[in-house]
């Protein structure tokens, strides 16, 4: 009996050839719809489903292969002669190569504007369902459902070399693709029905790319995508220029990217280093804005990342190549400044556009912890509902009598010192607020409109961090302002900020000790503003 082979693709590259090689092979073809109509069409000489199953497709074409015919000839058990009788009995063939890929589900739900109804349609339930049947008799069933691996099945038939280990790993690609397509499925529509946090969560990633190695050399590591783009992503960018990016690489540079979202609408450079910023500065050219960013800390930046959200031109070009850079991310390049910065064998450069777009609203950010999985939604906000006013009024304030006989005292948004901040600190607290949210906490960033002058990260406590960062800023400290990702638990950090002439602060507020620190504010002059909001990273 000829072997035979049910062919039905909806991607139909390499597909003819394949089938003419299986013909050679003395394969015959069942096929279905626009997949028989292709391999006729170019001298295939395959036979309808319809011949095999005697059953008419229906319900336009969502039933045709859903038939005892196919699933008996593709789960009976060559080696168990009662599976055998009985498909003989029933006048069934084996079917002994299945050749399947699914409905467009992923191309479909990219259109702008696709309805429920034509993503539904989309959803191949026939072609999944061959491919799990084929891939259970994988000892009995070669099943191929990727297109590349169409010339190495050939040859495999040719030479009798598709041993079981081959036919496994055939096997295993089906249910990592079939998992994969119904995790789309099941993203897609739990996004339409806003589900949250659902009881079972499933993701599905594609390769974008084997890295070197990981954090460390002895550690292997892969760069996997979304499987639907995301505007503005490292995913998307296109690289210019340089050797491929590390695992570090993508780490820090993505911190340097979540930060220069911040500052859509004007001229931004961002300076990153293990993936917290060592130099912010926005202005009104490019150049401008490097210039403050590196001028932050010309000693943190060397080695560093920078994301631009504006066009490199020769100028800025010339500057940056004064240093080692590791990384350049921006919106584009002018030809001359390509020119300039391609003399440096070791940067790398990639154009990224839409880089400046804000995370999708329903971004999350997940964790991996040993045994499980923290998910959380992407903190997206800047400040409590978004209020600026808060810089101008005063904060409400809370006095009440406890059990014991003391009195406790707490702070709405607002003003919380005696004095207002200025317009020039105002500017300075809003763009300092933005550094300081991706920054790891412990975090402290100083600055001044335009320009961090100092940043302490990462420090297991607040006033380490304040020093740090005053520390960094040097003689830059006088007259910057101080951003807090988290309440201060005592007022040395203020006391702190007072000695090294900082004139403004904001911070979420909170503390059991607020009192303590609005009182230091006041005997030093400093203003102070409670956001009611923190920013921890961790």
């Amino acid at each position: 009996m000829k072997k035979r082979a049910l062919i039905s693709v909806s991607d139909k590259t390499g597909i003819v050839e394949f089938a003419k090689g299986l013909e050679q092979l003395g394969y015959e073809i069942v096929s279905t719809g626009g997949t028989l109509k292709t391999l006729l069409d170019n001298g295939v000489s395959a036979i309808s489903i319809t011949d095999v199953t005697g059953f008419r497709e229906c319900l336009d074409g969502r039933v045709k292969t859903l038939h005892p015919a196919v699933h008996a000839g593709l789960l009976a058990r060559r080696d168990l002669p009662e599976h055998m009788t009985q498909l003989d009995e029933m006048g069934y063939n084996t079917i002994d190569l299945v050749a399947v890929n699914l409905y467009p589900f992923k191309a479909t739900i990219q259109k702008p504007n696709v309805s429920l109804e034509d993503a539904i349609e989309n959803i191949d339930i026939g072609g999944p369902t061959m491919l799990r049947s084929a891939a259970k008799n994988y000892k009995g069933v070669l099943v191929v459902c990727e297109p590349q691996d169409y010339e190495e099945v050939l040859e495999r038939i040719k030479t009798n070399t598709a041993d079981d280990t081959f036919r496994l790993r055939l096997s295993y690609k089906v249910y990592r693709h079939t998992a994969a397509y119904d995790s789309l499925i099941s993203g897609y529509m739990q996004k339409l029905l806003g589900e949250e946090f659902p009881e079972h969560i499933t993701f599905s990633y594609d390769k974008a790319q084997d890295l070197r190695y990981g954090e460390n050399p002895q550690q292997s590591a892969v760069f996997y995508r979304e499987p639907l783009p995301k505007k503005g992503a490292l995913t998307e960018a296109v690289q210019l220029w340089g050797k491929e990016l590390s695992y570090n690489n993508i780490n820090d540079a993505n911190g340097a990217l979540e930060l220069l979202k911040e500052y859509n609408g004007t001229h931004a450079v961002v300076a990153c280093k293990h993936a917290n910023p060592c130099g912010v500065g926005t202005g009104k050219t490019v150049h401008e804005a490097y210039m403050r960013a590196y001028e932050s800390d010309p000693v943190s930046v060397f080695g560093g990342i920078l994301a631009i959200n504006g066009t490199v031109d020769k100028a800025t070009a010339e500057e940056i190549n004064k240093i080692f850079i590791e990384i350049v991310m921006a919106s584009d390049y002018t030809e001359d400044a390509l020119e300039v910065l391609e003399s440096k064998k070791n940067i790398r450069l990639l154009k990224i556009d839409d880089i400046a777009a804000p995370r999708a609203a329903d971004s999350y950010d997940m964790k991996k912890v040993y045994g499980g999985l923290l998910v959380q939604r992407y903190d997206g906000t800047l400040i409590e509902n978004e209020d600026k006013k808060l810089f101008e009024k005063k904060a409400e304030v809370k006095t009440e009598t406890l059990a014991n006989g003391k009195t406790k005292t707490t702070y709405g948004m607002g003003v919380v010192t005696k004095r207002k901040p200025t317009k020039d600190e105002i500017d300075a607290l809003l763009f300092n607020w933005k550094v300081v949210k991706h920054t790891k906490s412990n975090a402290i960033v100083i600055g001044k409109p335009g320009r961090t002058t100092g940043i302490g990260m990462g420090q297991t406590n607040r006033i380490w961090a304040t020093e740090q960062a005053i520390a960094h800023a040097g003689d830059e400290a006088k007259g910057s302002v101080l951003a807090s990702d988290a309440f201060f638990p005592f007022d040395d950090c203020v006391k702190a900020a007072a000695a090294a002439g900082i004139t403004a602060i904001i911070q979420p507020g909170g503390s059991i000790r607020d009192d303590d620190s609005i009182k230091a504010c006041d005997e030093h002059g400093i203003a102070m503003v409670f956001v009611g909001q923190r920013h921890f990273k961790h």
